[in-house]
């Protein structure tokens, strides 16, 4: 047999505490073990219900005597039973959880708990420079808002939701089985303990439209395929007063004709001609920001590695940038004239070979 604990412990008060102050802690109880605040936590529904029937009975003077006098066992001889469930809960201090959560529950639970609207996600392609070095740009979406005509309640202007007939505005409807109460969703009006008899024309009742946006974008230097950006409140609005969602842009990244990457560092190929190789020279050599002189030495072979320190991509998690790798590739003519054939033939005679 479970031993109940005294009603003055449970909410917190003295024996001799005024009615204000016994309501003020049982708000606050309230407040805190909530079931929508507290799904799925069984501890935290126990508590509700158990402060919920320290104050049934601390708040009414005939009740309260009774127990103050015989305890517990007094009040079951009295007749005492407690709450079957929740609705028994809601239906009894309805104005104390509008007070707390904003809505009237004189005959509901709350069907007008604020929600967070929900995040969009938008697949972007830019190109290789824009995710190197990167840009501002702005992209177009729809979304979701409330309804302008209605202001969000799917009513026709003005009318306003009706009390759900099925289920009396409670939102749940009570089953029978066994020995228990088994509460389940009214199927008429889907938990709302409302229904609307005269829809908005504008949305057809739904309470929001769809409408495009433009949404202002700075990509930061340094993202890549994969790269998730998030942008707050720029998804869907909330109902009842919540916040909006966020949108979160997944960035893909065109490959680039020149320029290959590895992490954060850069990577491309130079032509150089057999001349230069052997005989040393300078290129021009293409970097994120423009061209670079590149001293070729004497000697230099095809994919032999020049490093441009800090000539890379921006690091996106902190500082610095990584470099700029430039291999060299040796062009071998293919159309020679006659002059040069001879040439080439006289340095591959024999005693004529590089040292």
């Amino acid at each position: 047999m479970t031993v109940k604990r005294c009603y003055y412990e449970i909410l917190g008060v003295e024996r001799v505490a005024a009615d204000d102050e016994i309501k003020k802690s049982y708000r606050r109880l309230a407040m805190q073990h909530h079931p929508d605040r507290n799904p799925d936590n069984q501890d935290a529904e126990a508590m509700f219900r158990e402060a919920a029937e320290a104050y049934e009975v601390l708040s009414d003077p005939q009740k309260r005597e009774i127990y103050n006098r015989y305890g517990h066992e007094g009040l079951s001889g009295s007749g005492y039973r407690g709450f079957s469930g929740f609705e028994d809960i809601f239906s009894s201090f309805g104005d104390i959880f509008g007070d707390i959560f904003g809505f009237n529950t004189g005959r509901s639970r709350s069907r007008t708990t604020a929600r967070t609207g929900a995040d969009l996600r938008y697949d972007l392609r830019i190109s290789f420079m824009d995710a190197a070095l990167g840009t501002n740009t702005e992209i177009g979406l729809e979304k979701q808002t409330p309804c302008a005509d209605c202001r969000g309640s799917g009513c026709a202007p003005g009318t306003s939701p009706q009390v759900c007939g099925r289920c009396n505005g409670r939102g749940q409807m009570m089953q029978s089985s066994g020995f228990f109460n088994i509460s389940t969703t009214c199927p008429q009006c889907r938990g709302q303990g409302s229904v609307i008899a005269t829809p908005c024309k504008a949305c057809s009742g739904r309470g929001k439209v769809l409408i495009a946006k433009t949404v202002q974008l700075k990509i930061p230097a340094g993202v890549e395929t994969g790269s998730r950006l998030r942008l707050r409140s720029e998804g869907e609005e909330g109902d009842n007063g919540g916040p909006s969602g966020d949108l979160y842009i997944f960035i893909e990244v065109e490959p680039h004709d020149t320029f290959e990457r590895s992490g954060d560092d850069v990577f491309c190929r130079v032509p150089i001609t057999f001349v230069q190789a052997a005989l040393g020279g300078s290129v021009e050599a293409p970097t994120l920001t423009g061209t670079e002189k590149l001293k070729i030495p004497r000697g230099t072979p095809t994919g032999k590695v020049f490093r441009l320190k800090g000539r890379g991509i921006a690091h996106l998690r902190g500082h610095g940038k990584g470099d700029q790798i430039i291999e060299t590739e040796v062009i071998v003519p293919s159309n020679l004239t006659r002059r040069q054939e001879e040439l080439l033939r006289e340095f591959d005679r024999p005693g004529n070979e590089a040292h």
